[in-house]
């Protein structure tokens, strides 16, 4: 084509090379400039430069070769039955299997090898094993897929992990011998029956019963007859979520925590280097990994604390830019999603059409003044001296009520989903203002990457262990509940703003749109979270347990719907929420959002 650019020429190139590495001819490739993803035959690789610079367009065929040969090597099926169910053991698993798919891929490819090894570069740039001081900072799964990839194919780590590696190095090398898996490279099965030992070798799981040994008879009970039923069956649900949509970091979608250290904390090793893990391998393009994680053992005696709240924000739109650019914002917003608003107006229409039908009219009969009761006219004829033929008409109460939407505004909604996000929100509010509903819009973040001021000021202390939460909150507000709509729309374009979205502390975010909704006059208070996974902090959870974060969520989540009058429910985008909030709904693709939200406040009203 005479318009075609090199930019073009090379995206039809790599695809092409994409579909032949996968032997999938339904193979689509694109570019994103966030984080690259694999969702089945759809890959997202990073957008090079118009000038197509070496290093990025390396970095882009790295990323396409990576999804290309997991397409292609990667059983996933079969690595849903093997895996074990403890979240940090699974992370470590999940690793192996991605150096296997690689270095398998690469063999006899010196290309193929030189691509994937730009990729890693890239991944590791932002890697929390490039801030590790101690063994206990080192992420596991972010080791083991290094020294495994190592080991089969004799490539050196990348240079900026060699200190982090360094900590646990020995350590590995003294628990477990990485060298036998080049022997079952080819099978995966056999593959993972290795890894499953060198787990119990690292002490990671427990060696009575082996994971992987179920696949001889596909079955998922064996490997579980020793474990706790209940928190085997969610874990494995956990791993179901996983191999769906791969994220750049391989197969580490719940590598951002654990909820084992309880059971064996302090003396052993293996669990100390647990409670160091931040997100694992979970900060590709400066987005956190949204773990999907098992529930973890919330007492009432965990106890949760901020270092320190003197950075912390609470902000409307016009304290972030200025009117002219926030106006701008909207317009984008609009034009973005242009052809979703008639989809969700319709929608929104189905749900005030619900509303208003409960706000039924009904009658007092007779009186002795008011509109002349047709059903009364014989009696009028009959007996003109009967003054009782007359009705009136009242309004039913309607329960007074106020929505608020609380919205995730991390780095990971990134893209389409914050976008509908907002556009779902802006019609909503507008929708249940016609209703006489008042709404409330909110978003939650942190102020910057990985830790902020509060980190700044804990380093400055000595670095004191267990400091608790450890970054500087945003909070949003976008719309105040008795703000109309029309002078609120325009704020909703700020969530299309570069850099605003950054990392996630949900516990705390609750709990502030539920002291804003508690100190409200309405009767009915409804709380709707839209959210893509598991609180992540990386600063936080790098120096606290891996669960730290998701602990205080749950503790928060089941003080609201155990103690509270506010009506909690949740919306879940892409990974499944339904194991924190009694009320919740998942969905796996946003342009399902906006038809969720209605139907889940239609279903509220429509219950007493």
């Amino acid at each position: 084509m005479a318009n075609e650019t090199p930019l073009d020429r090379f995206k039809a190139v790599l695809g092409g090379a994409a579909r032949a590495l996968a032997d999938e001819a339904e193979v689509e490739l694109a570019f994103t400039a966030d984080a690259p993803v694999q969702s089945g035959k759809h890959l997202k690789v990073p957008m090079p430069a118009r000038a197509l610079p070496a290093d990025q367009v390396a970095e882009a065929r790295g990323f396409a070769d990576a999804f290309a040969l997991r397409l292609r090597l990667h059983d996933t099926a079969m690595h849903q039955r093997g895996a074990p169910a403890e979240p940090v053991a699974r992370a470590v698993f999940d690793a192996m299997e991605t150096a296997r798919i690689e270095a398998l891929g690469s063999r006899g490819y010196d290309g193929i090898g030189d691509n994937l090894a730009q990729a890693l570069d890239a991944k590791m740039r932002a890697d929390p094993i490039t801030r590790a001081r101690s063994r206990a900072e080192v992420p596991l799964p972010t080791a083991l897929h290094l020294l495994v990839r190592e080991a089969l194919t004799g490539r050196e780590a990348p240079a900026v992990t060699a200190p982090g590696l360094a900590l646990v190095r020995d350590w590995v090398a003294d628990k477990a011998d990485l060298s036998a898996l080049a022997l079952a490279l080819d099978d995966q099965r056999a593959f993972q029956t290795l890894a499953t030992r060198m787990l119990v070798d690292l002490e990671l799981v427990e060696g009575q019963e082996q994971p992987d040994e179920t696949d001889e008879g596909d079955s998922d009970e064996e490997g579980e007859a020793e474990n706790e039923a209940d928190d085997d069956t969610d874990d494995a649900e956990d791993g179901g979520q996983s191999d769906g949509e791969v994220e750049a970091r391989g197969e580490q979608s719940e590598a951002d925590g654990d909820e084992g250290e309880s059971d064996e904390m302090g003396d052993d090793a293996p669990d100390d280097d647990m409670d160091g893990e931040p997100g694992d391998e979970g900060e590709e393009g400066m987005q956190p990994v949204r773990p999907n994680r098992p529930p973890a053992d919330t007492g009432p005696q965990f106890d949760y604390k901020p270092w320190t709240t003197q950075f912390d924000e609470v902000v409307t739109a016009a304290d972030l830019c200025d009117a002219e650019e926030l106006t701008r914002l909207r317009g984008y917003l609009d034009q973005q999603l242009a052809h979703l608003q008639s989809a969700v107006s319709k929608l929104a229409n189905r749900l005030q059409r619900r509303l208003m039908a409960q706000q039924s009219r009904a009658w007092d009969f007779d009186q002795e003044e008011g509109m002349l009761d047709a059903a009364r006219l014989a009696r009028v004829v009959t007996s003109p001296g009967q003054s009782l033929s007359y009705k009136i008409e009242r309004e039913t109460d309607f329960r007074d009520t106020v929505v608020t939407l609380l919205i995730d505004n991390s780095g990971s909604m990134r893209g389409r989903p914050i976008s509908i996000a907002a556009i779902s929100a802006d019609i909503l509010a507008r929708t249940l203002e016609r209703c006489g509903v008042k709404t409330e819009i909110l978003g939650f973040t942190t102020r910057a990457w990985k830790g902020g001021q509060s980190r700044e000021t804990w380093l400055a202390a000595g670095r004191p262990p267990q400091p608790g939460r450890l970054n500087d909150l945003r909070h949003i507000v976008y719309k105040k509940a008795d703000e109309p709509w029309r002078r609120a729309r325009t704020a909703l374009g700020l969530m299309m703003r570069e850099g605003l979205l950054k990392e996630n502390i949900d516990g705390e975010a609750l709990m502030w749109a539920h002291s804003r909704l508690i100190a409200r006059p309405e009767e009915r208070r409804i709380l709707m979270v839209i959210s893509d996974g598991a609180p992540v902090d990386d600063s936080t959870l790098s120096v606290n347990s891996g669960s730290y974060l998701e602990k205080h969520l749950r503790q928060v989540i089941g003080w609201i719907e155990s103690k509270s009058p506010v009506e909690l429910v949740a919306i879940g985008i892409g990974h499944d929420v339904t194991r924190y909030y009694a009320r919740a709904v998942t969905i796996m693709d946003a342009e399902q959002l906006g038809g969720t939200i209605i139907e889940q406040l239609a279903s509220l009203f429509d219950t007493d």
